[in-house]
């Protein structure tokens, strides 16, 4: 038997204005429902309907996650710092760490995600090829010490999230895993009701050889991903890619220096030239594990210093101060050029390809020079895809203009490779009596960022609209009336509930039908059923939370409409 929920005795207090900290439509209305209680800055508790909810996605997570095959294990939170030491994580992660002593003054940390437990779990457990491969998930709190912690559960100090972690001998067998976890997770958030995209990301930190995300659009989204109307192409702005592509610049004379004075950023050099910033060259100065690495883009572009980022992970990244100047004749700040730059090596956007030639720094103060062609009189290092991408440029599959929108990520999947193995010396006996290094595969679900995403997809002006799946009920009976409508809501409310259904019935004494209609609408049970001014007749009014489409019928014609 389904349970009945009567909202006399939950504990739910709904709210007619929005939290003044709120900015964004989950985090308004999940505490307007009375779904979630904020605890302290990024730190939330769930309160009755919010962990119906929550659970309900957490049953769908596993469920798909035990047909390919995962087996459920719970890891601790609270972690030794070693294993994080061995992988290089402990420092990389930074002030994202929450880092703590125990009474003895030994370190640890608290869980950000758990690659390096699951290694070694398996090396304890795993001796031959023929315990693989194998699938293990968890379905657990996580911390990581976000300095601005920011709408509601999407962003989040504590949050709840689905790791799993698959592993193989070979990398044929990392493939098919992969593709497992990919398939599941389609199904996972088809059935959740949510609108995704699958985009191509970068691994960064995480390293390995490739990673997908996926996306679930929205305006409160902190993600920004490319989509091309005239293919199938989408990805994160981080993994967004453009062509190499050689000119011929024979035709180019030979570099000459201009006069420029003051004139130290690329809007003064284009106003003082009266040339378009794209005819410039931007070289911008940043730090790469503390040496200077300078990175040139088209003037009219910026650059994506997170993108930077993501291509030279692990190492770390900043941009130069003043004193990095200090002691550096080859320098001179607000005039440097990628010609006579032996000492600092450079990288380039693949729009400065060779043959194209540019207005740039001239290593001196106050000039500047042009007829500066890349490949003739300067080297590219390295090209890396590093500028912030614009709406407009081109597919890197079919041409088109590609068209950009924020969304949330739901979740991420990686082909770790060996990198984590190679770390912990995780092999096993091969089927040639020799040791075999394992491959890892890496793969997150965001379950409580899930609920926030669904609020933002699906809610409309009245409230919260949840999807069948992860409801807290199937049906939201209101007895709008007294004692004989509050009688026969209880009735239709048992009657549904021993047929199966999930039941919650507002049967609240002295609340107006008016303040019970805007809770029913708020809370966003699929289905309301309402025992109103025909409840003497035994009719009833059934309305689409959706759609607001309403019928009247018989309470036998509704119990048999909503158990069907």
């Amino acid at each position: 038997m389904a349970q009945v929920q009567r909202m006399s005795r939950l504990m739910v207090k709904t709210l007619r204005d929005d939290p003044a900290d709120a900015e964004t439509l989950n985090h308004k209305l999940l505490v307007r429902a009375g779904y979630v209680r904020r605890t302290a800055a990024g730190i939330w508790t769930w309160l009755p309907l919010g962990k119906k909810v929550y659970e309900n996605i957490a049953r769908v997570v596993r469920e798909e996650m035990d047909a390919i095959g995962g087996q459920e294990v719970l890891l601790p939170a609270l972690l030794p710092k070693e294993p994080y030491e061995a992988s290089g994580r402990y420092e990389e992660y930074g002030d994202l760490l929450f880092r703590l002593k125990d009474r003895k003054g030994a370190d640890y940390l608290l869980g950000p995600t758990h690659e390096e437990i699951f290694t070694q779990v398996v090396k304890d457990q795993c001796s031959s090829y023929k315990d693989l491969p194998v699938i293990l998930y968890q379905i657990q709190t996580k911390y990581r010490d976000e300095a601005r912690p920011r709408a509601g559960v999407l962003r989040g100090r504590e949050f709840q999230m689905k790791d799993s972690y698959s592993f193989d001998t070979t990398d044929e067998g990392l493939a098919e895993s992969y593709a497992l976890h990919r398939g599941a997770y389609q199904r996972i958030f088809e059935r959740l009701g949510l609108d995704y995209r699958i985009v191509s990301a970068v691994a960064g930190a995480m390293g390995g050889s490739k990673s997908e995300e996926f996306l679930a659009p929205a305006p409160a989204g902190e993600d920004t991903f490319v989509d091309c109307p005239a293919c199938d192409y989408a990805a994160n702005t981080e993994a967004v890619t453009f062509a190499l592509a050689p000119v011929d610049g024979s035709a180019h004379g030979p570099v000459e220096e201009l006069d420029t004075p003051d004139t130290p950023t690329i809007e003064t050099l284009a106003e003082h030239l009266g040339v378009p910033a794209s005819a410039t060259l931007k070289n911008l100065l940043v730090k790469v594990d503390g040496e200077i690495v300078a990175v040139g883009v088209p003037g009219d572009r910026e650059v994506d210093l997170g993108k930077l980022g993501e291509h030279l992970a692990p190492a770390d990244v900043e941009l130069v101060t003043a004193e990095d100047f200090e002691g550096r004749d080859d320098l001179v700040r607000g005039y440097v050029g990628p010609q006579g730059l032996d000492k600092v090596r450079y990288i380039a956007d693949p729009r400065v390809a060779p043959g194209t030639a540019w207005i740039t720094g001239a290593n001196k103060q106050d000039k500047h020079a042009k007829n500066v062609v890349c490949g003739r009189d300067f080297e590219v290092d390295d090209y890396l895809d590093v500028v912030v991408v614009e709406e407009g440029d081109p597919c890197p599959n079919c041409g088109a203009g590609l068209k950009l929108d924020r969304a949330i990520e739901i979740g991420h999947i990686f082909q770790l490779g060996r990198k984590y193995a190679d770390t912990f010396q995780l092999d096993v006996l091969g089927q040639q009596g020799k040791p075999v290094r394992v491959t890892m595969g890496s793969y997150g679900i965001g379950v409580s960022r899930a609920v926030a995403a669904l609020a933002e997809q699906t809610a409309d002006d009245k409230g919260l609209c949840w999807p069948k799946e992860v409801a807290p009920a199937d049906v939201h009976v209101v007895a709008a009336g007294k004692a004989l409508q509050t009688e026969l809501a209880l009735d239709v409310a048992e009657k549904l509930g021993a047929a199966g259904a999930r039941v919650l019935v507002d049967d609240r004494a002295g609340v107006s039908p008016g303040v019970k209609f805007t809770d029913a609408e708020l809370i966003g049970v699929p289905q309301i059923l309402v025992a109103g001014r025909r409840s003497a007749e035994g009719v009833v009014e059934l309305k689409d939370r959706r759609t607001g489409e309403r019928e009247e019928m018989t309470v036998e014609e509704a119990i048999a409409r909503l158990t069907a």
